[in-house]
């Protein structure tokens, strides 16, 4: 006779299986930004891969534990190219080799490996590289929509004025704030289908809703940690734009600037490091959201996205704590 524990009622969701559709739900972000920074982004994502998955067996070895089954879980490439996404594409090779390393290597084997660390390893990875090499991290490619192609700036411009290597709205907002000017100025990229004031930023946000979306209709993800974090950023920005238009820019401009999208959909919701509990996850998102808004408008980065998870990543046991639902009958 076969004993076996508890539960013995198990569903079709595997490690493996769920990576696989947050890589594919990240193919329209990649072919977006193929289409408008070219080739170089294939370059970065082949080189954060490949580190991902090569840290990923060295550790395992020295661990003494399966190489193989760790590496075909796909959670080391998905943390991988995730981060690959974040930085610039024309970001020096060994910015995307470190960062992948400490994600890799530090934030998730460190603590226990998979399913055991406390904060999320891409944002926590970019966080480093972000701190460590900031000039690195803000020489993006300057992109001609009108002819759907990418030229780089010259490499010459870190010693020019910050504008000249400004590459979204939030960078402009942050550099004419601390000029003394009023943020409007800052607002002259070309638009997008005459809505949102940066046409290339825009196309990225809208390639993370869409492999987003993917995942909350196949499951992968809840809708409650993405609407409150969106709702969150897109709320706080609008009464501050209605209150002061001139020192505030609106909500479009927020939720489709940085990586807000790719926060509610890809990074917050990561299951080891979220909340967990339907009013946790609420509350978990929205605090996100709010973090992002407070860091971008007084904060002394123009995108607050990263600082944002990793706190309530700490925060998130103490969230869990509080929100447990009363057992039926109590």
């Amino acid at each position: 006779m076969n004993l076996s524990s508890s539960p013995h009622l198990q569903g079709n969701a595997s490690v493996g299986r769920t990576m696989a559709m947050v890589l594919l739900a990240l193919i329209p972000v990649i072919t977006v930004s193929v289409w408008l920074f070219g080739s170089a982004v294939l370059m970065q994502l082949t080189v954060a891969g490949v580190t991902g998955l090569a840290a990923e067996a060295a550790v395992m070895f020295l661990r003494g534990r399966p190489v193989m089954l760790a590496l075909c879980d796909g959670s080391a490439l998905v943390t991988a190219l995730l981060l690959a996404l974040c930085l610039p594409p024309t970001a020096p090779f060994w910015v995307a080799v470190i960062a992948v390393l400490f994600a890799i290597v530090v934030v998730k084997h460190l603590y226990g490996g998979l399913g055991y660390n406390l904060f999320n390893p891409a944002m926590a990875g970019y966080l480093v590289v972000l701190i460590a090499f900031p000039a690195q991290l803000t020489l993006w490619p300057a992109v001609d929509l009108s002819a759907r192609s990418a030229q780089v700036l010259d490499t010459s411009a870190v010693a020019q004025p910050d504008a000249v290597t400004m590459a979204t709205p939030l960078d402009a907002m942050r550099g004419v704030r601390l000029q003394g000017q009023p943020v409007a100025s800052a607002l002259v990229a070309p638009a997008l289908f005459g809505l949102f004031d940066n046409g290339v930023t825009a196309w990225l946000a809208l390639g993370w809703a869409a492999g987003g979306l993917m995942l909350l209709a196949v499951g992968v993800i809840r809708w409650r940690i993405p609407l409150s974090l969106l709702v969150a950023v897109g709320l706080f920005a609008a009464v501050s734009h209605w209150l002061d238009p001139l020192n505030h820019a609106g909500w479009l401009v927020h939720l489709f600037s940085g990586g807000v999208m790719a926060a509610a959909f890809f990074i917050a919701t990561d299951p080891v490091s979220a909340a967990t509990t339907p009013r946790g996850q609420l509350i978990y998102g929205a605090g996100i959201g709010l973090l992002i808004y407070l860091i971008r408008g007084w904060g002394g980065y123009p995108d607050g996205v990263a600082f944002a998870v990793l706190l309530f990543n700490i925060a998130a046991p103490l969230i869990d704590y509080f929100t447990v639902p009363k057992a039926y009958g109590q």
